[in-house]
């Protein structure tokens, strides 16, 4: 029998952003949090401190600290007609665990959003007519636009101690000639601090980009540019371009996590207690299903624990909180073959391209070991809608950039084409471009589609011998038509730097969904904000339409992938959901939208 603990007002499942800005704004509206994390506790001291953190074998080799996916992972498949087989080995995502979650070992990359791609169906109906759209792509809007949401980026910037470059405040041009993005959306507020200075790539790219036509800025950066105290009175120290971001904790406090930017702060909170090592298992609600009565979690020592709340905020990762969905019986499960259902719809990633240059060592030092996570110069003239499409006959763009976060020991073999796969060939020339050679990237958004979903394994059981999630994906023509003309449009940069060569990874039609090759950790989508409850599963604010006291924020939210990375959309829409559950929800429990 679980053991039952004191009722709290809101039981929150994850501790990452989603999870730590959800505690701080319930906490500050005066309620008793309780926050459940399955990981270790994990903060700046000790797992990130140095030299020991400095270690590329034990956290990018050996995935330090990414999920156990011996006790629990997903299954995947390319189509219904596949039988799913289990991730048993880290490839194309890595899910986070612990403290801080996926925003402790985030690069730091940190955008906005582009506002079309917050009415992506509309938007492209409007300009490009029903018919552009291909069957089966069941791309939606949001549901709230960039307007609402813009307060909610700007504070979340402030409390990432975000650096940048602005274009334009308040309908008045500020960045121009000074790195700014001339197709970003207006802002309130500049900046928190300044962008971060430039390595010689993407000085590189930069130049090079201007040459061809195009329109370099500076990357919004979650790593800072100098030292900073953000609005919750959390500080943070200068980077200094270690090279040591995504996949580790940063030992200068300089790369925002919900450990730096969020933690202390709570630490202060009486209202707030974290618990780790907690594995919810389900969400468990009333007889008819309308209601969550709190949720049931497996501690430490491996007791089933109920803890009950009056609120519930699912803040775990992507899949993790479909999957939580399911198995609670929150929500009427996606069925792929009649379109019907909501849980486990529209699942969507990252469409990606790689090109590299390399140079001759009379050429440019590029000096990869350096960089920043969040760090670099992109452009935004083929992201988005900011180009024609209609002679293209695709639907989705991507931004390009050199985001050099520093090539470590282990993974800095790069070598252009024609090199020996081994012997003193494949030694001289890792040893003569190491320094010379730079990494350009495509960072496509990825669309959903009728057949692209989640839905539980009725194969494979995790260590608490629960369903685990499966995963049904591959990449349809639209995306591999798309991520080919992105890469045909950024080979030009590099043929402006003059290298000696060029490698450019080009996706061909047919190609699978390839899980053994990392590309991003950006999932979307499952358990999507909309208007419609027939297909979405959360309203605007993020609320479930058939468990009002159920709020689910994160990327599962997304109805399809973005161009540029999802952290600070979600943010943004962590803080927009708090402060519905606060001005509107504790007034007045209920639906805050009518179904």
């Amino acid at each position: 029998m679980a053991k039952v603990m004191k009722k709290t007002d809101v039981v929150i499942v994850g501790f990452g952003w989603t999870g730590a800005i959800m505690a701080k704004e319930l906490t500050e509206a005066g309620l008793q949090v309780v926050a459940l994390e399955r990981g270790p506790m994990r903060d700046t001291y000790p797992d990130g401190s140095y030299p020991q953190v400095i270690d590329e074998l034990t956290y990018n080799s050996r995935k330090k600290l990414f999920m156990d996916i011996s006790k629990e992972t997903v299954t995947l498949r390319h189509s219904i007609n596949d039988t799913a087989v289990p991730y048993r080995q880290f490839g194309a995502f890595l899910p986070g665990t612990g403290v801080g979650g996926a925003g402790l070992h985030w690069s730091g990359v940190h955008f906005r959003v582009d506002p079309v791609e917050l009415k992506l169906r509309s938007h492209y109906e409007e300009r490009y007519g029903k018919k552009f759209i291909p069957e089966g792509m069941t791309i939606q809007d949001f549901g709230v636009t960039y307007e609402e949401l813009e307060p909610y980026f700007d504070f979340a910037e402030k409390v990432f101690g975000t650096s940048g470059t602005a274009w334009s405040i308040k309908g008045e041009v500020v960045g121009k000639g000074k790195g700014g993005n001339p197709y970003a959306a207006d802002r309130s507020n500049d900046f928190p601090l300044p962008a971060q200075k430039n390595t010689v790539s993407a000085q590189l790219f930069q130049k090079a980009a201007q040459d061809v036509g195009y329109h370099p800025y500076n990357l919004p950066s979650a790593n800072t540019s100098d030292s900073y105290t953000n609005p919750y009175g959390c500080q943070m120290g200068p980077c200094n371009f270690c090279g040591y971001c995504s996949g580790y904790a940063c030992y200068m406090y300089s790369k925002a996590s919900p450990n730096v930017n969020v933690l202390p702060a709570l630490r202060q909170e009486p209202r707030f207690e974290l618990r780790t090592e907690a594995h919810v298992l389900r969400v468990n609600l009333t007889d008819d299903k309308k209601l969550a009565t709190g949720v049931t979690y497996v501690d430490a020592q491996g007791n089933e624990v109920e803890q009950p709340a009056d609120l519930v905020i699912l803040g775990a990762f992507q899949f993790n909180n479909v999957r939580l969905m399911l198995l609670s019986g929150i929500g009427k499960p996606y069925d792929p073959k009649t379109g019907d259902g909501v849980v486990g719809r529209n699942f969507a990633y990252q469409n990606e391209a790689n090109v590299k240059a390399f140079f001759g060592k009379d050429q440019h030092h590029t000096n990869v070991f350096i960089g920043a996570g969040g760090n670099g110069v992109a452009v935004d003239d083929f992201n988005a809608d900011n180009f024609d499409h209609g002679p293209e006959g695709f639907v989705g763009g991507s931004p390009f950039w050199v985001n050099q976060a520093g090539t470590k020991p282990i993974s800095a073999a790069v070598t252009p084409p024609g090199t020996p796969k081994w012997g003193s060939g494949w030694k001289a020339a890792t040893a003569d471009y190491y320094t010379h050679h730079l990494s350009m990237n495509a960072h496509g958004a990825h669309q959903s589609y009728r057949d692209n979903y989640l839905d539980l394994d009725p194969n494979y059981k995790d260590a608490y011998g629960q369903p685990l999630l499966r995963m049904t994906f591959d990449w349809k023509e639209n995306d591999i038509k798309m991520i080919r003309f992105m890469v045909t449009k950024m080979r030009k940069i590099a043929e402006a730097m003059n290298p000696k060569a060029i490698y450019a990874h080009m996706r061909e039609f047919g190609d699978h969904f390839d899980a053994t090759s990392y590309q991003t950790t950006h999932l979307n989508g499952g358990a999507i904000m909309g208007t419609d409850p027939k297909t979405s599963a959360l309203n605007r604010y993020l609320q479930c339409w058939d468990v009002h006291n159920v709020f689910v924020p994160g990327a599962s939210a997304f109805p399809q992938g973005l161009g540029y990375n999802p952290t600070g959309l979600v943010a943004a829409l962590t803080y927009w959901s708090a402060k519905a559950i606060r001005e509107q929800y504790l007034k007045n429990p209920g639906p805050l939208v009518q179904a």
